[in-house]
């Protein structure tokens, strides 16, 4: 909610003192990075880092692949094995 009043906010202001054409520029290069499959990788990949970081659960480790769609995970026993 936060997010979505402060890009409400900037918006206004920054179309009211520059004028409609200046905001649309903003906009279109705000939606070109945005929607870009580049920069959506690196968000994601960040996002899956951060997850992890903070996750409750143990970390798991690939058994092995039963299928195309399924794997056997087991949990690590010492998390410091698999970072060296």
């Amino acid at each position: 909610m936060f997010r979505i009043v402060f890009v409400l906010g900037v918006g206004y202001v920054l179309g009211a003192k520059a004028g409609r054409r200046r905001y649309e520029q903003i906009a279109g290069t705000y939606r070109a990075v945005t929607e870009n499959p580049a920069t959506k990788a690196v968000l994601d990949a960040g996002r899956r880092k951060l997850a992890d970081r903070v996750s409750p659960d143990p970390a798991l480790v690939k058994l092995t692949a039963i299928d195309a769609e399924t794997t056997v995970l087991e949990p690590l026993e010492d998390e410091t094995a698999e970072r060296r």
